[in-house]
């Protein structure tokens, strides 16, 4: 069976929010730190990123900054971002650039997901149709519209599929409308199933929260996906990674380490 060779998770920032934010109906005045997490993947047939965090230029620019997220608090606050969090500097610390990437894929559209792909201008560019067409009504305040400016470049797949030799794509709607997480299968130790936002939280996933943010508040489909993603790791013997909790972030392998 061939498989992903290494995995690195990448924190590209922190954000304080509410917790009800990530745990529907539950932990309202409650703030908690988040981890804004991307992920590199080598495999045997080239590297993927699976999310891009945050646009740096909206955070170091005082009049994007806030332009874009003041308007969030006070259930948001600003993401944390350094300039060393972007993920060209990432790449540059193992030797690599924009160009030894073959294929970014986008679990979903929010801010803190593909804000980053300025970042990685000529790049190819996996979304779930659904996805981006949920995005262009607008009704997401989440997705910044000048970050899908190229779009028209993009390849957008409407199901599940193989995007390289041991990284599947895995469905997974309800936080946003063409959510998409990926399982990815390693030389050693058990699969790891990347949930992204259909899982902030391993709370999410032991006691099946549905996340703060459903779109078109179906939480019935969030639920759902959840559920789907437990069945998926029973099935596959995989570790589920959920992708905003920081004390599970912080069990993780730190850059430049990485899983395999």
């Amino acid at each position: 069976m061939t498989r992903a060779l290494k995995l690195w998770p990448l924190l590209t920032g922190t954000q304080r929010y509410e917790k009800s934010a990530s745990t529907r109906g539950r932990g309202q005045g409650q703030f908690i730190q988040a981890p804004i997490l991307a992920y590199l993947i080598e495999t045997p047939n080239g590297r993927i990123l699976y999310d891009l965090g945050c646009d740096y230029r909206k955070l170091a620019d005082a009049a994007l900054r806030q332009q874009y997220f003041e308007p969030m608090r006070p259930q948001f606050e600003p993401p944390c971002m350094q300039a060393e969090q972007r993920i060209p500097h990432y790449l540059a610390r193992l030797g690599l650039s924009a160009a030894d990437i073959d294929l970014v894929f986008i679990g979903h559209l929010h801010f803190d997901h593909v804000g980053g792909i300025c970042d990685l201008p000529g790049c190819e560019v996996h979304l779930h149709a659904e996805e981006l067409a949920a995005a262009r009504t607008g009704l997401d305040e989440a997705v910044f519209a000048d970050e899908l400016a190229d779009t028209e470049l993009w390849r957008l797949h409407s199901g599940e599929y193989q995007v390289a030799p041991g990284v599947q794509a895995i469905a997974s709607p309800g936080h946003t409308a063409g959510h998409m997480s990926l399982l990815i299968e390693l030389p050693k130790g058990r699969p790891v199933i990347l949930c992204g936002d259909a899982a902030d939280l391993s709370e999410n996933l032991t006691e099946e929260i549905a996340p703060g943010y459903c779109w078109q508040d179906n939480e019935a489909l969030a639920l759902a996906s959840i559920r789907k993603l437990k069945q998926l790791a029973r099935d596959e013997g995989a570790q589920l990674w959920p992708n905003h909790d920081m004390a599970f972030y912080q069990s993780l392998p730190r850059f430049p380490q990485w899983r395999d």
